[in-house]
């Protein structure tokens, strides 16, 4: 059963029972939604796409903050047969077009107030046929529904049909957008349904953002295929936060090291116990040794590591029952298939040789939208997805990652491919060359930097450029650090030597 047709059987059978809790920003208002009032408002919102002319296959793009009309219109799109694209709701018009125009979305739904400087792109954007601005955070969005009919249309029933399209970042500086399929979803929510221990009884947390695969899938699908309840903050509050989880309310957790490393900061003094909490995870990024290490001797509990992808949902995780082990990500998921293998002769290699990780299973995405050359690239001739990370298996078979290929920088749980900064350092006509690099950071785990030639007798500031870059960039992705430099260290070929630049980086700072 997919998981859409999952979820219908709930809002019939847990009809009363409450699905989301969502928390009003800069409010202490609640919104209750029982199982059936969403998929009251599913069905309502699925007749409101139809009259944009919204049909299988194509593409709407979101662009909002966390909020319930967000939920609605992203179930309604799949439920649709067509694609739910979210997009994060920083991203300026320069990154904007880029999506919109690679997706040929037909629709987009946007923030009233960013209006101005969206509505500029439609013009140049050949297949987008309308844009729909919400007040994501009043009445507007119910009253839009509230007089439609519903309609109990269930697409599609093939597993093979694209669901979600996630853009993730490219190695040219072009994100490409991974196309999950409702098999895909559902493969990777029953995975985790066994794994984790899913229950109708557990209340989620929920303060990840829902634009990426994370917050999206693992966490608020996670909830809503279990039967469970997921309560949304729409941003994340240390002190909130604390206060919330031991409250005894909620059971399931998720989140990045940031966060994690930010509830020691604010528990500092005080007497937390999380031993009610069933499930806490951390992923998007390492989870510090320290902060693992600090979570068992401040809270009495042991965070649960995994790893996963855009491509992929999750792939490995520590378990729910047995040793989670500091460092590790733990074991693959069921249906999952991993393997580490030498990065040139793609060849399995021996328990205990570190190499590249490549993985199989119903939850990898059939590749990327509109680029068969990159899809091929992705996979090896037998059908393994090339995760370009590197790893290790110990002889129990525990997988433990050792770096990332093609210089990634995880900044906050957010992913930055240095060639994105680049090219937007490019385009500047003081700058004749730049190297991208993340620099150690204790609270974001990494930090972007850049490092800069700037042409003859040109002159600008640091602050200058980074603000150039933020008027161009999605805030975690513009430099916090600019270094101008002469030339940079290069190979005897005339590569730039990254490790070399993070280096100095690292021992200047």
């Amino acid at each position: 059963m997919l998981f859409l047709d999952h979820l219908h059987t709930h809002c019939s059978r847990l009809a009363h029972k409450t699905a989301i809790e969502f928390v009003a920003p800069d409010s202490a208002e609640t919104h209750m939604v029982t199982y059936r009032q969403l998929e009251e408002a599913i069905q309502r919102t699925m007749t409101l796409l139809q009259s944009y002319g919204v049909e299988a296959g194509d593409r709407v793009a979101l662009q909002l903050p966390k909020c319930l009309p967000f939920l609605y219109l992203h179930l309604a799109i799949m439920r649709l047969g067509a694609i739910s694209l979210p997009l994060n709701p920083g991203y300026p018009p320069h990154e904007l077009h880029y999506f919109l125009e690679d997706a040929a979305a037909k629709l987009f739904v946007a923030d009233s107030a960013n209006r101005s400087a969206i509505d500029p792109l439609q013009p140049t954007l050949a297949e987008l046929q309308h844009i729909l601005y919400l007040d994501p955070f009043s009445d507007q969005f119910d009253a839009l529904i509230a007089g439609r009919p519903a309609t109990n249309a269930r697409l599609p029933a093939n597993p093979a049909t694209i669901a979600l399209m996630i853009y993730t970042s490219g190695t040219t500086g072009r994100p490409k957008g991974a196309t999950l399929t409702h098999g895909n979803i559902t493969a990777n929510l029953n995975s985790l349904h066994t794994a984790w221990g899913w229950q109708e009884q557990d209340v989620l947390l929920h303060v990840l953002p829902i634009f990426h695969v994370h917050g999206l899938i693992v966490a608020l699908h996670g909830a809503l295929n279990a039967g469970a309840t997921a309560v949304l903050l729409p941003k994340f509050d240390g002190d909130d936060v604390i206060d919330r989880l031991i409250s005894g309310k909620y059971s399931v957790f998720m989140g990045v090291p940031t966060m994690h490393r930010r509830l020691l900061d604010v528990a500092q003094g005080r007497d937390v116990d999380f031993g009610r909490m069933r499930l806490m995870t951390s992923g998007s990024d390492r989870l510090p040794d320290d902060v693992f290490q600090a979570y068992q001797d401040r809270f009495g509990y042991t965070l649960l590591e995994r790893y996963g992808m855009s491509e992929t949902g999750m792939l490995i995780s520590n378990p729910l029952h047995g040793e989670r082990r500091v460092g590790s990500v733990g074991l693959p998921l069921p249906g999952v298939s991993v393997r580490i293998v030498d990065p040139e002769m793609e060849q399995q290699l021996p328990d205990g040789t570190v190499g590249a990780v490549q993985v199989k299973g119903d939850n990898v995405c059939p590749g990327y939208w509109r680029k068969p050359e990159k899809s091929a690239e992705a996979f090896t001739p037998d059908g393994w997805l090339r995760t370009g990370d590197m790893g290790v298996r110990a002889p129990d078979g525990y997988y433990t990652l050792k770096g990332r290929a093609k210089d990634l920088i995880i900044t906050g749980g957010y992913n930055v491919y240095p060639p994105e900064v680049e090219l937007v350092l490019a385009d500047h006509p003081a700058v004749t060359a730049s190297a991208v690099v993340g620099c150690p950071d204790r609270e974001w785990g990494e930090t972007v930097a850049a490092c800069v030639v700037l042409q003859p007798n040109s002159r600008i500031t640091e602050d200058e450029l980074i603000a150039y870059c933020r008027e161009r960039l999605v805030h975690y992705k513009a430099p916090r650090r600019v270094v101008f430099m002469s030339d940079f260290p290069r190979n005897a070929l005339g590569k730039v030597q990254k490790a070399e630049l993070r280096r100095l980086l690292t021992a200047d700072a």
